[in-house]
């Protein structure tokens, strides 16, 4: 069911056309922090995405980052929202230090009281807005201006066939993917482990999907190294390397 109001996000000042489907993605990501989703309601989504932008700026954030051991620093973030401590604690830790997430620290936000079903799905809302602020901030304009909430329950829907054996939380490999999961991974060759990730929250699965066909090349082509776009292929993954490596991504 379509929304009430559209999104349409502005890059006004930039002097760059953007293509359309990355318009679209743009627009659908904001879409989807305002919209109640699987286990959070629109305003909870909403204020992942203040408190992950507010983690730039927050001092607990900064002691934490110049530590040696991100638990060497103590205090409390500088939160803008009233969400429960353990979420602002997840949404600044992904945001400005997620090469030292760890299993134990993983297993401590569970031990708070945070669901993994709440954990997957609040980490896709902050990496999102990861995602569409550093798109911003390379044409050199202001972020996107977040949408008011909208109303409404979550679904609760939890896809059935999820395996806990694989990686921190479950995952839905595409062997056991049925029902409205069916079609989570349509026609892939190969499936990453990134594209599984947040499988537990199939929607955020394939929104990933979509951001990655319009912001990389389509997972169907991941293979093939003569697909590309107006960098080649070489080009793309040496660019994504760089930029792997500077934010101390895991692979």
């Amino acid at each position: 069911m379509p929304h009430p109001t559209s999104i349409a996000p502005s890059y006004e000042g930039s002097g760059v056309a953007i293509r359309r489907d990355l318009r679209e993605s743009h627009a659908q990501i904001l879409d989807t922090i305002r919209s109640p989703g699987s286990w959070l309601t629109g305003a909870e989504r909403r204020a992942l995405a203040e408190e992950s932008r507010a983690a730039l700026a927050c001092g607990l954030c900064r002691a934490r980052k110049e530590a040696l051991s991100p638990e060497h620093a103590t205090g409390t973030h500088d939160a803008v929202t009233d969400l429960p401590e353990a979420l602002v604690d997840l949404a600044h830790r992904v945001r400005t230090d997620s090469g030292r997430l760890t299993r134990s620290g993983f297993e401590k936000t569970l031990a708070s009281g945070v669901a993994v079903e709440v954990y997957v799905e609040a980490v896709g809302i902050i990496a999102f807005v990861a995602g569409v602020d550093a798109f911003c901030r390379a044409l050199g304009t202001p972020p996107f201006t977040l949408p008011d909430p909208l109303p409404g329950e979550p679904d609760r829907h939890r896809p059935a066939g999820t395996r806990s054996d694989v990686a921190w939380v479950p995952m839905l490999l595409p062997e056991d993917a049925s029902g409205p999961e069916a079609d989570l991974y349509p026609n892939l060759p190969m499936v990453p482990n990134i594209a599984k990730a947040l499988s537990l929250v199939p929607a955020h699965a394939r929104l990933l999907q979509a951001w990655t066909a319009s912001h990389y090349v389509d997972l169907k082509h991941l293979s093939n190294p003569t697909v590309g776009r107006d960098l080649d292929r070489l080009q793309i993954e040496l660019v994504a390397s760089r930029v792997s490596a500077i934010n101390e991504c895991f692979y």
